[in-house]
């Protein structure tokens, strides 16, 4: 007997990328009686094998399918291949709604989801990307044929857009690739209010660290540079990297630059780390000078959860994560000498920076909470199962 519950099913270009950004979604899904399954590739960050990652979503009464999904290959087999799959698992499954997340997934699962007659999509953008954000001649290349895919991916006629800022958004609009009326925005994923809160606050040299990915376009060139200017002129702190290499990404920073850092002793490599938490809690200021086209980085909401005052670029999405001289300083891109001063700053400012942070916790408690992403997600589940016409009467959704 086929499942007479609604299927919802992500489509996701890693499946520790849904662990850490979508699991409470899938959990409240699950309580408003929908059968969740996911779709992602195996991913090499996280993941032993498929088998394994199977039973760690079974046992959390999410269904797993394996598909070939690159996020950087650009070979036409291969992306024929995720097509293929995609249009395949979407026949076989036959969800009533389609979660897309990330740039591939909306492409590829949005266009698949129109033509094997999916009745309802979402497409969730974290952040446009480096194509956007770039403005090279290949770049601008890419972003032509990008918003052409686009388009068609998310205009299906029953389907609603997420992007996490404003800017976005109306990047999005401009571009005619969503329609204001289906669009929302969210302050990102959603960070747990529980888990993420302050700890007392840290003795010793401060600390100060960058948690991402260890990709340039998070800034983490710039961050080792100014570590390296202000140990120079005298101040006493640690600096901290914290976050996986990525082989596999074109821009990641290679091993022996991150090794060579290290033993020069301008910065600590911490590598990957999964208690966020206690990484937080040691320390004194966090810093995240990108200029990737960010949705809203969950490193510098978790941050703020934490009551640890945030500096970074003043760039869409990174933006929204601080509320300038009052949770945290925002520089203007790319100006190193700023990025110094108000590091700086902080750092012999013990006092400057306990009122920062607490500002910081109180913006997330108005702004961050996960509860609050999922439930206006779920909404528009109701809403575009219930009919096309039909639009979320919840505040926080851009008209």
């Amino acid at each position: 007997m086929r499942n007479e519950r609604p299927i919802l099913l992500f489509v996701v270009n890693e499946p520790y990328f849904f662990v850490s950004h979508r699991l409470p979604l899938a959990a409240g899904a699950m309580a408003e009686g929908y059968d969740v399954h996911l779709a992602a590739p195996d991913d090499n960050v996280w993941a032993p094998g498929a088998f394994q990652t199977r039973l760690f979503f079974a046992d959390r009464g999410i269904t797993y399918h394996e598909i070939p999904l690159s996020r950087w290959g650009m070979r036409p087999s291969g992306e024929l291949a995720t097509i293929k799959s995609l249009y395949a698992l979407y026949r076989n499954v036959r969800p009533a709604v389609a979660h897309h997340v990330t740039a591939k997934a909306v492409l590829y699962g949005g266009v698949t989801a129109r033509l094997a007659g999916v009745p309802a999509v979402v497409s969730a953008f974290p952040g446009l990307g480096h194509y956007f954000a770039a403005s090279n001649p290949g770049a601008r290349l890419v972003r032509l044929v990008l918003v052409r895919g686009y388009r068609f991916a998310t205009g299906h006629p029953n389907s609603w857009v997420i992007v996490q800022n404003r800017h976005d958004a109306e990047t999005l609009r401009r571009l005619g690739v969503s329609d204001a009326e289906r669009t929302t925005v969210t302050r990102g994923s959603g960070v747990s209010l529980r888990d993420f809160r302050p700890a007392a606050w840290p003795e010793g040299p401060p600390l100060v660290v960058l948690p991402s990915r260890m990709i340039w376009e998070k800034g983490v060139g710039a961050f080792v540079d100014v570590a390296r200017r202000l140990k120079a002129s005298g101040i006493q702190a640690r600096f901290a990297l914290v976050g996986n290499a990525h082989p596999g990404n074109p821009r990641a920073i290679p091993e022996e630059t991150l090794r060579a850092w290290h033993a020069e002793g301008v910065v600590e490599c911490w590598g990957r780390r999964e208690d966020m938490p206690e990484v937080f809690a040691e320390a004194s200021v966090v810093c995240l000078p990108s200029t990737y086209g960010e949705g809203v980085p969950k490193a510098l909401m978790e941050a703020a959860a934490c009551g640890r005052p945030i500096v970074t670029y003043d760039v869409p999405g990174c933006r929204e994560a601080v509320v300038d001289g009052s949770s945290g300083i925002l520089v203007a891109r790319g100006d190193l000498d700023a990025l110094v001063e108000s590091l700086g700053r902080l750092i012999q400012d013990r006092a400057l920076c306990r009122r920062m942070g607490e500002e910081g916790r109180r913006l997330a408690e108005n702004e961050f909470g996960v509860d609050r992403v999922v439930d206006r997600t779920l909404e528009i589940y109701r809403a575009l199962r219930s009919t096309p016409e039909a639009v979320p009467s919840s505040s926080g959704f851009a008209r």
